[in-house]
């Protein structure tokens, strides 16, 4: 089971939108010494939404290829068309992703069924460990725990991302699907109380400029230490909220340039970080110590 503290990596590009393969393997490597737990490759922080299917697949093959065997990967493959996450799914395997994330059908609003006969349709197509995730303030749809049951007796469907950051939805959830099922929070602020009351791990937007500092604080919340959690935590809280100053990936692609890690590269139509929100991020950054 995948624990700890999992980046939901950007996608570098260059200034002209074009993905940025030498920044993609500094970022792997980047990861592997700082200590993230997993990558978590071409997700809602990956502009899943600004590729196109074969530069989808592509990521995740560099990602991979990077990692080596160093590191976990779990592939980004969700879709609001069945077809084309099956599609997405099925290169994720070809490629030797460890595991799968898709997200519930955007724009669509299927209903609960709808969701329901959705992913077990792409469990039943692809055998990899899968992962749901479930964002309804980005997809406008939102799978209820009672889905989410029905969903964890499939074969190959292993957890859940759940990114609400309701805590007690996250309970509903645990008692529902029993401890056999992988709760990851999808929300940094709330990640570490998820993972001191049974969670598995986070799914983190943090950790793409703190990686050593969320993994650390996981640990200590996964073993219970919560004195320990809490103290690690608190430097990060204004990353946690700073970093969704503007819709996200656009906060942490700023903050990750300013670091050095990728170039001011973003695709429309996400925009570079407005000037006036610059200083609220930058502001979060030093209270983490990160320069």
């Amino acid at each position: 089971m995948f624990r700890g503290s999992m980046v939901a990596l950007i996608t570098p590009m260059h200034g002209d939108g074009r993905v940025d393969d030498v920044a993609l393997r500094r970022l792997v490597d980047f990861h592997v010494e700082q200590g993230s737990d997993a990558i978590v490759t071409v997700g809602t922080t990956g502009e899943s939404a600004t590729l196109d299917e074969q530069e989808h697949c592509e990521v995740i093959r560099r990602v991979v290829d990077y990692a080596a065997g160093r590191i976990p990967v779990i592939a980004g493959t969700g879709a609001n068309s069945t077809t084309e996450a099956i599609v997405l799914t099925r290169c994720a395997k070809a490629a030797g992703a460890d595991a799968c994330l898709l997200v519930t059908p955007y724009y669509n609003k299927p209903t609960q069924e709808g969701l329901y006969l959705h992913h077990t349709a792409v469990a039943e197509a692809v055998d990899i460990p899968q992962i749901l995730y479930n964002v309804p303030g980005r997809t406008a749809c939102d799978m209820l725990p009672e889905t989410v049951t029905r969903l964890a007796l499939i074969p190959g469907i292993i957890g859940i991302k759940e990114a609400t950051g309701d805590l007690s939805r996250v309970e509903r959830i645990r008692h529902l699907c029993g401890a056999g099922f992988a709760i990851y929070s999808g929300d940094d602020a709330t990640a570490r109380e998820l993972m001191l009351r049974g969670g598995q791990g986070v799914i983190s937007v943090t950790a793409n400029v703190a990686p050593r500092q969320m993994h650390e604080m996981s640990m200590a919340a996964l073993d219970g230490d919560r004195e320990r959690a809490t103290a690690l935590d608190a430097p990060l809280g204004g990353l946690h909220k700073g970093l969704f100053v503007e819709s996200n990936p656009i906060p942490v692609k700023w903050a990750a340039a300013e670091l050095g890690l990728c170039s001011r590269g973003i695709r429309l139509p996400l925009t570079w970080l407005l000037e006036g929100a610059q200083p609220r991020v930058r502001e979060a950054m030093q209270q983490a110590g990160l320069f």
